[in-house]
């Protein structure tokens, strides 16, 4: 998702108007129990909506109205051959919780399975940008002690585990077979707000991340001499672009200085500021929940590909 949505709902902020309540964000709990995240705005009296499923990016939708006392969102995804399969969301509001409904159809219009419930609650306005002079930051943690895995373990139960530690080196080893499926990597310990100082060495294709709190992932990938984009290094995955390119070649260590404060972030790599105290709209994609008001761990993506860290301190906020 780029700045233009992030603009706009900034100016518009996050409270429902008297003549549609349902405009703001809405953090969504969908079925299954993953983390979502729904958007809803309005520019010259037409709605329009983006949405956050589980894993992957925010999105637009391909539709959004009001009937009554329900908001309608309906959501397409096209085959290979360019056969449309439909999803219709549809909403109902009690002060700040969503009710919410989705079912799908297929490009014949016949619906799949049986429709399912799930649950949404406003998202709470932003508040003013932190002044980070003067913040209060407590007494530095390491997370990596350069030995093992203490302090640290598989976020699921029953995957392959492709992390170890090797010469102070923490490394995500990945093989592409079948039936492989290798975990993500979290803290024991959980936190709210802080400042967190890595260092990361990309390998060939690398695709990590960090995730601040469990629910902001923070892109780790090789993306070199790309164009800026919201899915490359440093970026907050889908949301916010950094501002430059400050990566560096593949296989050379790149520093990280990461600050989360009142859902405001800011990420210096190598040195430059890429995004500098912005404002966080919502969890981002492979978020452990959708509740962005609990302590939550710091949990490495290591699913994907090989990648390597060392030298994690951390400085909680101290309010």
């Amino acid at each position: 998702m780029k700045h233009t949505f992030l603009a706009i709902l900034l100016a518009l902020g996050t409270t429902a108007s008297a003549e549609n309540p349902f405009i703001g964000r809405w953090a969504l709990t969908i079925p299954g129990g993953g983390a979502g995240w729904l958007g809803v705005e309005e520019k010259e009296g037409k709605l329009s909506s983006n949405v956050l499923w589980g894993g992957g990016s925010v999105v637009p939708t391909a539709g959004t109205k009001v009937e009554g006392d329900t908001l309608i969102v309906t959501r397409e995804q096209k085959n290979k051959e360019g056969k449309v399969t439909t999803e219709t969301i549809t909403a109902t509001r009690s002060g700040d919780t969503l009710s919410l409904t989705t079912v799908k159809h297929n490009p014949a219009g016949k619906q799949m399975g049986e429709p399912a419930a799930f649950t949404g609650k406003r998202i709470p306005d932003l508040p003013p940008r932190p002044d980070l002079s003067k913040v209060n930051f407590g007494p530095q943690i390491q997370l990596l002690n350069g030995k093992d895995l203490t302090g640290w373990r598989l976020l699921k139960e029953g995957v392959d585990n492709g992390w170890s530690v090797k010469d102070g080196i923490l490394m995500n080893r990945v093989t592409k077979e079948k039936g492989k499926h290798y975990g993500n990597l979290r803290t024991d310990a959980e936190f709210e707000d802080f400042n967190l100082k890595t260092e990361v060495r990309t390998q060939e294709g690398s695709n990590s991340g960090i995730y601040l709190r469990g629910i902001y992932e923070v892109q780790i990938m090789e993306s070199f001499g790309k164009p800026l984009d919201s899915h490359h290094m440093g970026a907050l995955y889908s949301r916010i672009t950094p501002a430059v390119a400050a990566e560096k070649p593949i296989g050379e260590w790149q520093t990280l200085d990461i600050t989360l404060v009142d859902r405001h972030l800011t990420v210096i790599l190598n040195g430059k500021t890429i995004i500098d105290n912005q404002p966080v709209l919502g969890c981002t994609g492979g978020a452990m929940t959708s509740d962005e008001f609990k302590p939550g761990p710091i949990y490495l993506q290591g699913d994907h590909t090989n990648v390597d860290y060392r030298n994690m301190l951390l400085r909680p906020v101290v309010k």
